[in-house]
């Protein structure tokens, strides 16, 4: 458990035991104006369902990041990964290159090399 969860956790918890302790303090009818009216109701409770809301959408929030950060991870694996493969098919068609190259020029110097070889010989003969 990292520092910042263990932050996180003995936070919650002393809410839950500062609410406990003072529940009686947060069911108390209290006369809260809306604007328009006022009405009668336990403004602690309204203000704990308020903090569980907040609670509830940074706990959605920080989900859809870490999941977008994967979907976006996993995305970017994928095109390192066809890129690699594109590049190792580069490496292996340059290497069947030099490879033809080679071959053809070897022929070549084979071709001449026997040509030449030829020529001494008849010069040898003669």
């Amino acid at each position: 458990m990292t520092l910042r969860t263990a932050f996180l956790l003995l936070l919650f918890a002393a809410t839950v035991l500062f609410a406990a302790l003072n529940w009686s303090a947060f069911i108390a009818p209290t006369p809260i104006s809306l604007g328009v009216a006022t009405v009668q109701a336990p403004l602690g409770l309204i203000l704990l369902a308020f903090i569980a809301l907040l609670a509830v959408v940074f706990l959605a929030y920080a989900l859809y990041l870490q999941t977008s950060f994967f979907v976006e991870a996993r995305r970017s694996a994928r095109e390192l990964q066809a890129q690699r493969e594109l590049a190792d098919q580069a490496e292996a068609s340059r290497f069947t290159e030099l490879r033809e190259h080679l071959d053809t020029r070897l022929a070549e110097i084979e071709s001449s090399l026997s040509a030449q070889l030829g020529e001494m010989r008849e010069r040898l003969e003669r």
